[in-house]
């Protein structure tokens, strides 16, 4: 008996050999099922499905179905551990502050952004080993980036090392261009995603830093040690989603009929979201989100938003996540 292929990639991962093999079968309308042996992901991804007039013969389903099929579990993934840890933060801190457990062990609400400032100016000065930080949108004010360029040279002096994650949209930003070229290479990751993260801060995964109101006038200083490893947790997930820096954005597949920013808008449109709510997400203007959906509209021929939403779900350019 022939043992079966196996795959050198994740399950969620289009090799090489398969994306050839899929752009050779969109090019024919179809391609013999022995000739995608090498590449099972084809099959288990349902890039192609079975010719129903021929079993010897395989069909490939459009890109833009595809993309959305693959796409969809990754961003309820993500929805989900954010909400997640929103969830245990509010259901634990009640009960941590009832309790007399050490103060160095527990959580402490910082008000003020003097205190703010002052707190995170002291955390990089005492890191040691690693900083994790993931901050939403990508057009960081100056004072905010003059902040953590004096952070990050603390903790570079400590033979330190940093890690941040922002959305996509911080790829264009000229500020943040500025501060990658201060910093010695080797000793900084940058990653980025497409829908915003909170803001959080991991110190030598020891303490951690959240927002404690949607202003930013009040942080959350977290000690707890099971806290701080739930954080951390999240944020490895949220890394290992994320795009490197350096690595090309994710792009639409060949043949699909929008760019890859406009089918994240339609995924969250098609969730629901307002063209504020989305734009927020993914870190845009609303502006540029709203020209963006007037070119999905001309793309798909909607003549009104509700005609755009049935064509988007209809299409398979989007499919709702909750």
């Amino acid at each position: 008996m022939t043992a079966p292929t196996t795959h050198p990639h994740g399950e969620r991962e289009l090799c090489e050999a398969a994306l050839a093999l899929y752009g050779e079968a969109l090019s024919a309308g179809r391609i013999a099922r022995s000739a995608t042996e090498p590449a099972p992901c084809l099959t288990e991804l349902g890039l192609l499905l079975p010719d129903p007039q021929d079993g010897a013969w395989l069909r490939p389903v459009p890109p833009s179905a595809v993309l959305g099929q693959l796409l969809s579990p990754l961003s309820r993934e993500i929805d989900a551990r954010l909400r997640l840890t929103t969830e245990l933060t509010r259901s634990l801190l009640p009960l941590l502050a009832e309790t007399d457990e050490d103060p160095t062990r527990s959580v402490t609400v910082i008000e003020g952004a003097d205190r703010i400032r002052a707190a995170l100016h002291n955390a990089s000065r005492s890191a040691r080993e690693e900083v994790l930080t993931a901050q939403p949108g990508g057009n960081r004010l100056v004072h905010n980036m003059r902040q953590g360029r004096t952070n990050a040279q603390f903790v570079l002096a400590s033979g330190g090392r940093l890690r941040h994650l922002y959305q996509h949209s911080a790829r264009y930003s000229p500020r943040l261009k500025e501060y990658l070229a201060e910093i010695p290479a080797g000793r900084l990751q940058i990653r980025t995603m497409e829908q915003s993260v909170g803001r959080m801060l991991v110190f030598d995964r020891a303490v951690a830093y959240l927002p404690a109101d949607p202003g930013g006038s009040a942080a959350l200083e977290i000690r707890h040690p099971a806290l701080v490893r739930y954080l951390t947790a999240v944020y490895e997930t949220l890394w290992a989603l994320a795009t490197p820096f350096d690595d090309p954005l994710p792009t639409a597949l060949p043949g699909a009929p929008v760019t890859a920013v406009q089918q994240s808008i339609a995924r969250l449109l098609a969730d629901g979201c307002t063209d504020q709510a989305a734009a927020e997400k993914l870190g845009i203007s609303v502006r540029t989100c709203r020209a963006h959906i007037a070119k999905l509209m001309h793309t798909l021929n909607a003549t009104s938003r509700t005609h755009l939403g049935a064509l988007l779900v209809q299409s398979g350019l989007a499919e709702p996540t909750r």
